[in-house]
């Protein structure tokens, strides 16, 4: 089930009807690296790694930062200014215990129209998360809120990804794509380039499912639909 919004945005569109997996499958064609996959964020509303949910949209980003950093706080709370339709991206330094997400947060977001939101850190409040049946993926859950540790330096701004397996960074705008298989950033610029190298793919395969299914090899199968 894609969770979706009145978003007139023709690439939301085409891209609720694919998989996290056929996103990559086109970025790698497209020799973007790990196929935009965001290592280490998973789903765990509106359940724990099940089910058919899905998310896309374009990026909201937030950035959080230590206290100690010389940039002042954000004026405004983030929370108020989500576009509808978007995708909310909270970026915490690494290795925080703290929580920087929580339910109320969940709570605004949906009523703005988002349509899921990506922790990458910490979030918390799980049942609330869930009873509200909106979409979290993130790296893991904490119970303590931030402002002892962080504060929201700025909104909308390029940000890395936290994790030492990766490079990747996530722009304002660039399109996240959420489901079971986990999280991937389509960088805008790449779209309209991505989705028929999605749909070609998504043709074949199922092409060659069928004919695996009824007794032929994968190696003749891919030989015959892919090339």
């Amino acid at each position: 089930m894609a969770t979706t919004s009145s978003n007139p945005d023709p690439i939301v569109q085409a891209l609720q009807q694919y998989t996290t997996c056929d996103v990559s499958d086109a970025l790698i064609k497209l020799k973007f690296r790990n196929g935009g996959f965001l290592s280490g964020l998973t789903m765990w509303s509106p359940e724990r790694q099940n089910g058919p949910t899905t998310i896309v949209g374009p990026a909201y980003t937030v950035q959080y930062v230590p206290l100690a950093d010389p940039r002042p706080k954000h004026p405004t709370h983030y929370i108020d200014s989500v576009p509808s339709g978007a995708v909310v991206f909270v970026s915490c330094p690494p290795k925080i215990p703290n929580a920087v997400y929580g339910g109320l947060m969940s709570t605004r977001a949906r009523s703005s129209g988002a349509v899921g939101s990506v922790i990458d850190g910490r979030f918390r409040d799980v049942q609330e998360q869930r009873d509200l049946g909106y979409p979290i993926f993130a790296r893991d859950v904490g119970t303590a809120p931030p402002a002892e540790l962080l504060k929201v330096a700025a909104v909308n701004v390029p940000v890395k990804l936290q994790t030492d397996e990766q490079d990747m960074t996530i722009n304002p705008g660039d399109y996240l794509i959420g489901d079971i298989n986990g999280v991937v950033v389509l960088p805008k610029e790449l779209a309209e380039q991505a989705i028929p190298l999605m749909a070609k793919q998504v043709e074949a395969d199922t092409k060659m499912a069928a004919a695996i299914a009824e007794g032929m090899s994968f190696s003749e199968a891919s030989k015959l639909f892919r090339t």
